[in-house]
């Protein structure tokens, strides 16, 4: 399906003179296959012959069942180009915003038209991918009306960011422990790590008013003379500590974070340990730090976690992800659902879970969500960033990170495609008439 007109015309015209060297070219054959035959195609090849030429730019768009396709905004987040602005359903930008620094991933439009921005600090400390520092409010026409700097060589912002009801922001934090601290934790890997925090800062005062550590929560099964020794497998509510290896120490390397308002609660994307943990935020930051408080009585420790049962040695249940970006919670007649990417070995999926009514972690018995919907393709595969957000009309917009766009319908249809040149970490929809859009002067 990854195929625009000018890719076919351009495959068709070599078939007839080089016909050995396409079938070689299997990336070529596998889109040729891919995309419906359109009669239009001949007729603007033999049109193209005629005028010897073709100055026409290359859509980067693909309609393949217009009727059922979303017309809609896209706001786009391009990390290969450092760029954020919006498109229609034809490809074509609609509005670009001017940035101060580079994305640091994920930037999201405000009902009241601002971004909130994730950006590489001025001079970032710790390059391990999806590097930040740096937060902004950004309003339409460029200005920064906020700004938030969190770059250290002890702890630096990164990734993901999200405006809380309160007008609070919460944000990601990489947190580095140097090597003997770690060893006198319980780690078994031999050099610095960075481990994942939290931080909740008030955008009027740049107060953090709220913190939660990961290296509060771990258990560790390999050294009975370090702290946290126990069993994983008794304790699914703490981090074992030596689950993952990385040469650069980068352990767990989340990558999102969404909010629940409803119950309270964070869920934090971590890609390494293709798990999705959620983490009380009724506590106090005292209460974060231990195991007790909060309205799950369980302090700062894992509330619930998903996606891989392994992670925590649990037997039961089926492992899920592979890596996994963009956990999505749904609202309004979808609340208690989520839509995330898993992005594979070989191939991605996009899933909708069903979350339990009740958070409870108990060994030896299946803690996964259900799956309410899934959809993959063979074609449909980036190994980072990546995403999926519900629309409307009830077909879903995927972003598939080295690629570009799809939306697609519950049935399983692929309607239309966006490629482009590009990185991109996500996309977000916006109605043509939604606050976000009359804020900017778009609307229709």
């Amino acid at each position: 399906m990854k195929a625009s007109k000018l890719t076919i015309l351009i495959i068709l015209s070599i078939s007839c003179v080089f016909l050995l060297s396409c079938e070689k070219d299997d990336a070529v054959v596998k889109e040729e296959i891919a995309v419906p035959e359109e009669p239009v195609l001949e007729e603007e090849e033999e049109e193209e012959e005629e005028q010897g030429e073709d100055d026409s730019p290359e859509s980067p768009v693909t309609f393949f069942y217009p009727d059922l396709v979303m017309d809609h905004y896209i706001l786009i987040n391009n990390a290969a180009s450092n760029e954020v602005y919006l498109i229609n359903k034809q490809g074509e930008r609609v509005f670009d915003w001017s940035l101060s620094n580079n994305i640091g991933n994920d930037v999201y439009l405000l009902p009241d038209g601002r971004l909130l921005a994730s950006l590489e600090a001025d001079d970032v400390k710790m390059a391990l991918g999806g590097q930040g520092g740096k937060l902004q409010f950004v309003a339409a026409d460029g200005t920064i009306e906020w700004n938030f700097d969190y770059s250290s060589e002890e702890a630096e912002l990164h990734h993901d960011a999200e405006l809380l009801p309160n007008g609070n922001v919460i944000a990601m934090v990489w947190e580095k422990v140097p090597q003997l601290d770690a060893e006198e934790a319980g780690s078994g890997h031999g050099m610095d790590i960075f481990v994942e925090g939290i931080i909740e800062v008030n955008p009027e005062t740049n107060e953090i008013v709220w913190e939660w550590h990961s290296m509060d929560h771990l258990v560790q099964d390999q050294n009975p003379d370090k702290q946290n020794f126990g069993s994983v497998a008794e304790n699914p509510n703490k981090i074992d500590l030596n689950y993952v290896t990385h040469e650069k120490g980068d352990i767990m390397h989340a990558n999102g974070i969404s909010y629940d308002p409803v119950n309270d609660l964070i869920f934090l994307s971590v890609n390494f340990y293709s798990e999705v943990w959620v983490i009380d935020h009724s506590t106090t930051t005292e209460e974060a730090a231990g195991s007790n408080g909060g309205n799950f009585n369980k302090g700062g420790d894992l509330v619930y976690r998903f996606g891989n049962p392994e992670a925590y040695q649990n037997p039961a249940g089926t492992r899920l992800f592979n890596n996994n970006h963009y956990p999505n919670l749904l609202t309004g007649d979808d609340s208690g659902k989520m839509l995330i990417f898993s992005n594979g070995i070989s191939q991605s999926t996009v899933y909708e879970l069903e979350l339990p009514a009740t958070y409870d972690l108990v060994q030896g018995i299946d803690n996964e969500p259900v799956v309410s919907w899934s959809f993959t393709d063979p074609e449909l595969y980036s190994p980072k960033v990546s995403g999926a957000v519900p629309l409307p009309n009830g077909n879903v917009l995927i972003t598939e990170g080295d690629f570009g766009l799809w939306e697609v319908t519950r049935d399983g249809k692929v309607v239309w495609q966006y490629q482009s040149p590009g990185f991109y970490w996500r996309a977000y929809h916006y109605d043509k008439d939604s606050p976000e859009i009359n804020a900017l002067g778009l609307s229709e």
